[in-house]
């Protein structure tokens, strides 16, 4: 897959999205992703691990929201150099494209995310300031979709349009609400760890406004013992 550079790729009139996306999370037992201060605490052990990198490695992007970004810095690259390499023969980049949806273009340029430019998208509303997109196209590819929030509609329409079937969503609480609330997600697969974390303000799988009256309807997929926790998958009907 090629990644255009520094290109908005709104191209398409019907904003229809027929690309594969898979949200993936660790969550404790009492469904938080993380504590209070936005801290990274060790939900996952080593198979989970190493589970997530063999879908990265199998995923054309990544995408996470800049809350992510601001409180975790990830590179959301593939770890195991054989998964890169099988990558390579297959003619793809050794890692996926990264993707952050930052709706007013508050990523950082020293982000760990924007190291690679060929390879990167951050996609913004027309609520972000022409500096800062400027800012950021010198970094990646900056597509602008929607007035005060990213549409991720149209976002993800773009993703399509430059060749990305399949999406990876590792969060946070806040951009997995809005893609179940926009009806984009097709899986959910979440690893759940033996851990309590609490608190009313931590982070938990799906934040955002919540759903009131109708909600996602999820099919049980599998259900598997993994370290010390569970996966579970689902699909989204």
């Amino acid at each position: 897959m090629s990644i255009p550079h520094n290109t908005a790729v709104l191209q398409r009139e019907s904003n229809h999205v027929r690309m594969h996306v898979v949200v993936n999370a660790a969550m404790s037992a009492d469904g938080k992703l993380s504590s209070s201060r936005r801290e990274q605490i060790a939900i996952s052990g080593e198979k989970d691990f190493a589970r997530v990198d063999r879908l990265r490695a199998a995923s054309d992007a990544i995408v996470v929201g800049v809350g992510t970004v601001l409180a975790d810095d990830p590179h959301l690259t593939v770890k195991d150099e054989r998964l890169r390499e099988d990558r390579l023969e297959r003619g793809e980049d050794k890692n996926p494209a990264r993707v952050v949806v930052d709706s007013s273009g508050r990523t950082p340029s020293d982000a760990a995310v924007l190291d690679d430019a060929a390879n990167t998208y951050v996609c913004v509303s027309e609520r972000a300031t022409a500096d800062r997109r400027e800012r950021l196209s010198n970094a990646a590819t900056v597509v602008t979709a929607g007035t005060e929030r990213v549409d991720l509609e149209k976002a993800l329409t773009a993703l399509e349009d430059a060749g990305i079937d399949q999406l990876m969503a590792e969060g946070g609480g806040e951009l997995i609400f809005s893609l179940f609330e926009a009806g984009l997600v097709d899986e959910l697969r979440v690893f759940i760890g033996p851990t309590i974390i609490g608190g009313r303000d931590a982070p938990t799988l799906a934040d955002g406004d919540g759903f009131i009256g109708e909600f996602p309807d999820l099919s049980l997929e599998s259900l598997e013992r993994l370290d010390e926790g569970v996966l579970v998958c689902w699909h989204h009907r």
